[in-house]
């Protein structure tokens, strides 16, 4: 499998996935902290932790979906394009194997992106000396939260990038989910939880709420087991939707 996933990031060592990561990140924390000084500078109580968290999950909702379908259809399209999958049965690889191998590629690539993003957030908070201590307690389940619902919209992703030689149907998909994931505040939980590109905002450690004494405030949220729960099984029911399309796709 260690040799497999090499192979996968050799492959993919021209196609500059490198860089629109670099650019859909610096669009998306620029938008954020845009936002947040905005709203700093209306309001001086928003310069905590909770603010930024809560901005940049709720932006995910909307980068991340098409992050995902362009990097999951640039590493599968190159099998499609170079027309490598008898190339690939030749040489006895097993195509089990193969979709683990892409999709541990992809996910590393997409976890180094939650991870930058972390990193900024910190930096940004302790520029404009956010109050309270250092939020381990947020920033964990924040990362945590995130990386569970782009490990289930990945495999969504490769599945149909796999399964539909042209790309232009899995790219639609990615942007479809950004379209759920900016608007999911707007749908009552039933709804919202069918959806996984809403669990963006879902499993975020902070949510915003409207009371008349206070106004809008910024609420720390409890760990959502059962949302999570949710994920993992919708992970494991795409994950092996995957593999068993492309074991039974005629090559």
């Amino acid at each position: 499998m260690l040799k497999m996933l090499r192979l996968e990031f050799f492959k993919i060592r021209r196609k500059k996935i490198w860089l629109m990561m670099i650019l859909f990140l610096m669009v998306e924390m620029f938008s954020a902290f845009i936002s947040a000084s905005q709203s700093i500078a209306n309001n001086p109580e928003d310069a905590r932790w909770e603010s930024i968290i809560y901005l940049v999950s709720s932006m995910n909702g909307l980068f991340m979906p098409i992050l995902t379908a362009i990097v999951v259809s640039r590493i599968c399209d190159m099998e499609h394009k170079g027309d490598t999958w008898k190339m690939l049965v030749a040489t006895n690889v097993k195509r089990g194997k193969l979709f683990s191998a892409k999709y541990i590629c992809s996910n590393i690539l997409l976890l180094v992106v939650l991870i930058v993003q972390t990193v900024f957030m910190v930096l940004y908070g302790n520029l404009n000396n956010f109050s309270g201590s250092f939020p381990f307690h947020l920033l964990i389940p924040f990362l945590g939260g995130a990386l569970i619902t782009t490990l289930v919209v990945t495999a969504i992703q490769q599945w149909i990038s796999l399964a539909i030689k042209n790309q232009a149907f899995a790219l639609c998909l990615g942007m479809i989910g950004a379209f759920i994931g900016m608007t999911a505040a707007m749908f009552p939980s039933s709804i919202r939880h069918l959806f996984i590109w809403a669990y963006y905002l879902d499993l975020s450690p902070v949510s915003y709420s409207y009371t008349e004494s206070l106004g809008m405030v910024y609420v720390p949220e409890s760990l959502n087991v059962p949302l999570i729960i949710a994920a993992l099984v919708m992970l494991a029911v795409f994950y092996h939707l995957g593999r068993i399309q492309l074991n039974r796709q005629e090559i």
